[in-house]
């Protein structure tokens, strides 16, 4: 008998060996690529991981807890805001802003979050739309501190003396919070605070049954949420230089809801993909539309965003009929695949 049965724990080492070296591998390019790769690619290296960030807390409210929402983009207004706010009037460093960006977003998000506690589903969805609008109207009317449409203008951080005015110098500081975040939500996700987020969605009431409370973790599960947007809301402001009520609209919502969606709920590789999916797509779209055009001759300059915008929708509807469980699915197979023939072998 002790022969038939082998310790599990030593096969499973391979396998995490193998996560570490490629994640490592991963962590290299990265932190290369801003001495290879064109400026073009920088630029959007650097909307992808602010969008990571974004998607991670949005995953955390409704992949991991199930509460809907239609208002992340306004909770990355509310961070944007904040950091611009605070430099301007302050003067704060960025290793200031940036978390109590997240504070803001966080507070605010516990406001809008009160209903979860008595609501959820379509009924959750309203409420939350309810906070996109009502923040945009704040942003767009409360001149004397947004200063409207006009939107506010900061100058780019600086890191240990060493000022972020390119998109390369940036590119390492949106890197770095975007794998911070993305260690801290994979462990969020691992502990008691996750396992209850996950009942919860399941189902509520027979979490509470088993002394799961609730309430306080929906409030949790929003404030976490929310802090994530304002963290990606202050990268954004000091990335672009600019802040306006134009860049957190109802449909930068809908982009986020998109990204958990065809990245896979509940998954932190999926919110990764889904962002990158997210990102990298309508760009592909339009290009893709500009070639078909040059080499018909035919002017698609004219028509190529409400063309863009119907052929990525008609994708993403393709996508969740024929793979409802997202990227991360997709991605969980391939690799399956491959082991078992690595193991066949």
């Amino acid at each position: 008998m002790a022969h038939s049965t082998a310790p599990t724990a030593p096969a499973s080492r391979p396998s995490a060996s193998r996560g570490l070296y490629w994640n490592t591998t991963l962590l290299a390019l990265l932190m290369v690529l801003p001495f290879i790769a064109p400026r073009y690619w920088i630029y959007f290296a650097c909307i992808f991981g602010i969008n990571v960030i974004a998607t991670h807390g949005l995953n955390i409210m409704m992949g991991y807890t199930g509460l809907l929402s239609l208002g992340h983009a306004a909770f990355l207004g509310v961070g944007a805001y904040t950091t611009a706010l605070l430099q301007i009037h302050l003067g704060l460093p960025v290793y200031i802003t940036l978390p109590l960006a997240g504070l803001a977003a966080a507070v605010i998000g516990i406001g809008f979050g009160l209903p979860s506690l008595r609501i959820r589903g379509l009924y959750l969805v309203i409420a939350t739309l309810a906070a996109q609008f009502i923040l945009q109207f704040v942003f767009i009317h409360w001149e004397s501190v947004t200063n409207g449409d006009v939107g506010l203008t900061v100058t780019p951080p600086e890191v240990f003396g060493i000022p972020l005015n390119t998109e390369e110098r940036m590119f390492y500081l949106i890197l770095f919070v975007a794998v911070l975040s993305t260690l801290f939500a994979v462990n969020v996700i691992k502990s008691r605070v996750g396992r209850a987020f996950i009942a919860i969605r399941e189902r509520d009431l027979t979490a509470e049954v088993l002394g799961v409370e609730i309430v306080w973790y929906k409030l949790v599960s929003f404030a976490l949420g929310s802090f994530y947007a304002g963290v990606a809301g202050g990268l954004l402001v000091y990335f672009n230089h600019t802040v306006n009520p134009e860049q957190f609209g109802l449909m930068q919502s809908v982009f986020f809801l998109s990204a958990v969606i065809i990245g896979g709920m509940g998954s932190t590789l999926g919110a990764i993909l889904g962002a990158l999916f997210m990102t990298l797509m309508p760009e592909a779209l339009s290009q893709g539309v500009l070639s078909i055009g040059d080499l018909f001759s035919v002017d698609t300059a004219s028509f190529l965003v409400p063309l863009r915008e119907t052929i990525f929708g008609f994708l993403m509807v393709a996508f969740l009929i024929f793979e409802p469980r997202g990227i991360a699915h997709i991605w969980a197979r391939i690799r399956q695949k491959y082991l078992r023939r690595n193991a066949a072998q």
